[in-house]
């Protein structure tokens, strides 16, 4: 991600932008591009019929009112499934066909499952539009499904997502291990020490779901490279 380079903060929208429009859906996604953004974060499971589609939690249920397992679903079958009675579940290969100018995709997998089908879509959208593989950034809280990225995919950027039950320094050792491009903590766990101990590891930071004004400033200040937020224009 060559364009992360230089000191700017890139403005993510946290699942398109979810706190203005039902999470990870096209219409989500849409509001994030209006509102000027850099890059979408956006979740990923694989369906029964195996297709990658846009989704947070494995239970359907307290999104779309309708109790499902989004696993054990095909895509068909979730057609049935409106996210807040209103918005379709989109896949993720309609949703990159559906935007108009390539711009930075972090994409989160969720699911197990999820990195041979995330590559192969990554591919097929480098090789054939003008997308290109350094608009993507694949993370995910699932170390091994990063691994086995990895190992599929030598050259898309990878993220290593970072929560407070791993430390910074374990989730550095694992991004030089499966040649990571970034790491991704959350918010609280970083101050500017933290961010130069990760730059000066050869990571960039995207740090995530910063919300607050006060705390968007403050990544700012500390110089992360990239914030996620439900509310991306305040960034």
């Amino acid at each position: 991600m060559n364009s992360c380079s230089n000191h700017n903060t890139l403005s993510f929208g946290h699942r398109g932008a979810k706190g203005y429009v039902a999470e990870n859906t096209f219409e989500s996604i849409s509001k994030a591009i209006e509102l000027g953004v850099d890059g979408i974060e956006i979740d990923v499971f694989k369906c029964l019929s195996g297709d990658l589609v846009l989704f947070h939690d494995k239970d359907l249920k307290d999104l779309t009112g309708k109790s499902g397992q989004i696993e054990n679903l095909t895509i068909n079958e979730l057609e049935e499934f409106l996210v807040l009675g209103k918005y379709k579940i989109p896949t993720l290969n309609d949703v990159l066909m559906k935007i108009e100018s390539p711009l930075f995709v972090n994409i989160e997998l969720k699911g197990s499952d999820t990195a041979g089908a995330t590559s192969k879509i990554v591919a097929d959208f480098s090789r054939k539009t003008s997308w290109t593989q350094d608009h993507f950034i694949v993370s995910s809280f699932n170390w091994n499904e990063l691994e086995k990225f990895r190992s599929i995919d030598n050259n898309t950027p990878v993220g290593v997502l970072v929560n407070k039950s791993i430390s910074i320094n374990e989730a550095i050792e694992f991004g030089k291990k499966i040649n990571a491009q970034a790491i991704h903590p959350h918010y609280q766990l970083l101050d500017e020490i933290t961010v130069k101990k990760i730059k000066n590891n050869g990571f960039k930071t995207f740090t995530w779901t910063v919300n607050n004004t006060d705390d968007i400033n403050f990544m700012k200040k500390i110089k992360v490279d990239g914030i996620i937020s439900d509310y991306p224009d305040r960034i």
